[in-house]
Parts: C-alpha cells; structure tokens; sequence
C-alpha cells in the first residue's frame, strides 16, 4: 500500500520545516556560549563572594581579613535567676495524675491491639458454653440443671 502525498499536504510540511529551521535559528542567536554567536551578547563579569571562614583558620595573609571572629558566650545569668525564681512556686501535688507519670508495662500496646478481637473471642466462648449446655440438656439430663449450669462455669473459670 503506497500513500500518496498530496499536494496540500506537502506544502504544510514544507511550512513546519520552515518554522522548526527559524525557530532553530532563534535558538543559536539567544545562546551565547554558541561559537556562531553575534558579538552584540556581551558577557558581563559577575565579582564571586568572597568566603567567609567561620571555623577554619586561614594561612594566607589575604584571607585573613576574611575570618570571623570567634563568638563569645552570652551571660545567661538572668535568665536562670529567673527561671528558678519561677520554679520555686509552689507545686500542688493533689493535682498531679501519678497513673501518668507511671511508665507502661512493655506489652501495653499488643494489649490495646488484642483487645477487641479478645472481646469477639469471649463472645463466642460464652455462645459456645450455651449450646453445650442446650445439648446436654435435649440428652435427657433435665433433672439436673442446676448442677449442669455449675458444672460448666466451674469449667469455664478453672480454663482462665
């Protein structure tokens, strides 16, 4: 199968060329490290900031002037005069929660974890203990429900 190019076509292609070969040219002008490039770019020098050594020790002598000076600690005796005159207030201890201040025991959150699918577990032990208790009774035993209902929680205690 052979695509014929028609004329209208062909001329739309020969217009994109021309607009991708000017927009090439474009291109080559704005970029001044081209070697092409006009002499009207004209490249300006830009000074470099000049280091600042904080802890390093310069040994030239020109980079001397550079080098800032060591800082010198602040007095900060104020401010701890006052922050111990603050904490000299009085501290009610009937306020404080001691349970928060306790650390947790190490397995507190696999507790926290667990503890929903232990409340589902219980439920289906307690409904489980129920029907065995239905069953015994439908085998005849009806006489003795009161020692079945003991029998099994005595049971149920004795597994925790």
């Amino acid at each position: 199968m052979v695509i014929m190019d028609t004329p209208e076509s062909v001329g739309s292609l020969e217009e994109q060329a021309l607009k991708r070969k000017e927009r090439l040219k474009n291109l080559k002008r704005k970029n001044p490290s081209n070697e092409n490039a006009p002499s009207e770019v004209e490249k300006e020098i830009v000074p470099l900031p000049k280091p600042k050594f904080r802890s390093y020790k310069p040994q030239d002598e020109s980079l001397q002037e550079s080098k800032i000076d060591d800082a010198e600690p602040a007095l900060i005796e104020e401010e701890v005069k006052e922050l111990l005159d603050a904490g000299k207030e009085k501290v009610v201890l009937q306020d404080l929660d001691i349970s928060s201040l306790a650390p947790r025991k190490p397995d507190w959150d696999l507790k926290r974890d667990v503890a929903k699918k232990l409340e589902k577990l219980e439920r289906r032990t307690q409904k489980a203990i129920a029907e065995l208790i239905w069953e015994r009774l439908k085998q005849g035993n009806e006489d003795n429900l009161g020692a079945m209902v003991t029998m099994t929680d005595n049971r149920a205690t004795d597994e925790d």
